[in-house]
């Protein structure tokens, strides 16, 4: 494959021309209720062709490696019609590897039965639980094998499995109806969704305790984020800020965006960082090539970096950091994170809670929206705060505010990072990207917190 992929290039009449070849197989099962909506296994193989020529992009996908060459054509052929401003992409010296994850338990090799029984016992322990009206279990797992060719020279082998579950619980009691629900992941590792009985019945016991919970009281409050929240606050409230072609693209968001700027206190540290071993958001190479890499976005509080492709590093004079990702050959990469987290403080929860006289505390993730940098997310479950201590359960909340108003607000940050590998990401198109996000538990001084 490796000579078919580099043949083709050759002679293409193009500034540049790059083609990632992928093979993947894909398991999926999936319950609603006492119903098994899906029980899949599917396989897929394919590629596709990019070619530059004068600052103009040309793309061409194709299933059969015989129409190989007449796709390179097309490609360069697109990007002729599509020229216009000059790209010079980055230098760069060629990279020359092949990079497998060794998992424990590698989901290649338990069989659709397996996995079935598994969830099987996680579906039958929601649906037995007191005061549960349905469930949902949705379990995903993709084997890929990944192919880049490039005419700078590279060429570079990546097996990349992934995996992820989510388990919903749905409880009811008259025209009242709440859900409660736990979202894991791993680089291919079935180990990782094995034992998760008590999990199980965990989900179902809070879906049916928030039946009983009290609603809060709509108002600006102390807020203290467990890990996993913080970790989606981070990636959905200021990591997609930091996507390069969204800053290049939109003139205020430029402005928002200017390096040196001040978005906290000192200890405010947040990364997107693609070399942390075992995470889903973790890569040696991104879909164009370039080695992965880790990127302070935020250092000391201030603004000192953004996340690039090769082609909006050139745009925007910056060095490329290796983020240009695609879910399938089917799509062209584009600026996307990998691992997004806020680095440890040193501040213990039990410290972080003391000096509360009456606030919330929220966990996990429901669901949420962003636009610039406004934000508003649901948690998935909270617990007033009231002396220093937790209180009773609450009906899921809703926090509301602006992302810089709120970074500006963390007045402290905890010793326990955690990541969460959970969930995928979404953008252009493209979703769900494994990625991880993560966080310490996190303290903001004022933030608008209502019920719903």
């Amino acid at each position: 494959m490796r000579n078919r992929l580099t043949e083709a290039i050759h002679n293409s009449g193009a500034d540049y021309v790059e083609i990632r070849h992928e093979e993947r197989t894909v398991s999926r099962i999936n319950y609603r209720g006492l119903q098994l909506e899906d029980a899949s296994l599917s396989s897929d193989t394919g590629g596709c062709v990019r070619a530059l020529v004068k600052g103009g992009w040309g793309f061409a996908s194709f299933n059969d490696v015989s129409a190989l060459r007449e796709s390179v054509a097309r490609a360069v052929e697109d990007a002729r019609h599509a020229s216009g401003e000059l790209l010079v992409l980055p230098e760069r010296e060629p990279n020359d590897a092949s990079v497998a994850s060794l998992p424990r338990k590698s989901v290649d090799m338990v069989s659709l039965e397996e996995k079935k029984a598994v969830l099987d016992v996680y579906n039958d322990i929601i649906m037995s639980s007191p005061r549960i009206q349905s469930s949902q279990v949705s379990y995903s797992d993709a084997q890929r094998v990944v192919r880049y060719a490039s005419s700078d020279g590279s060429y570079i082998e990546q097996k990349i499995p992934d995996l992820s579950l989510r388990l919903t619980a749905v409880a009811r009691e008259g025209d009242e109806v709440q859900q409660a629900g736990v979202s894991l992941g791993s680089v291919g590792d079935f180990a990782a969704i094995e034992g998760l009985e008590g999990e199980a019945e965990e989900v179902a016991r809070r879906a049916a305790a928030l039946l009983d919970a009290a609603t809060v009281k709509g108002g600006e409050y102390t807020v203290v984020l467990d890990p996993i929240l913080a970790g989606v606050f981070t990636h959905e409230a200021f990591g997609h800020l930091s996507e390069a072609d969204l800053v290049y693209q939109n003139p205020q968001l430029r402005e928002l965006m200017k390096m040196g700027r001040r978005f906290g206190d000192s200890h405010l540290n947040i990364v997107d960082d693609a070399t942390l071993p075992s995470l889903r958001g973790s890569y040696s190479y991104d879909d164009e090539g370039s080695p992965g890499q880790r990127t302070y976005l935020i250092q000391d509080g201030v603004l000192v970096g953004r996340l690039h492709s090769r082609e909006t590093a050139a745009r925007m004079g910056e060095s490329p950091t290796g983020n240009a990702r695609a879910i399938s050959y089917r799509h062209s990469p584009i600026v996307r994170m990998s691992n997004t987290y806020i680095e440890p403080g040193d501040v213990s929860l039990e410290d972080m809670l003391a000096s509360i006289e009456e606030g919330v505390y929220v966990k996990d993730w429901y669901g949420g929206q962003t636009s610039l940098e406004m934000f508003t997310f649901s948690a998935g479950e909270a617990y007033m705060i009231r002396n220093g201590k937790l209180a009773e359960l609450l009906r899921p909340v809703v926090l509301t505010g602006n992302v810089f108003t709120t970074l500006e607000r963390i007045d402290a940050i905890g010793s326990d990072l955690d990541m969460n590998q959970g969930g995928g990401c979404g953008k252009g198109g493209q979703s769900p990207l494994p990625v991880s996000n993560g966080s310490p538990h996190i303290r903001i001084s004022r933030c608008i917190v209502g019920g719903r």
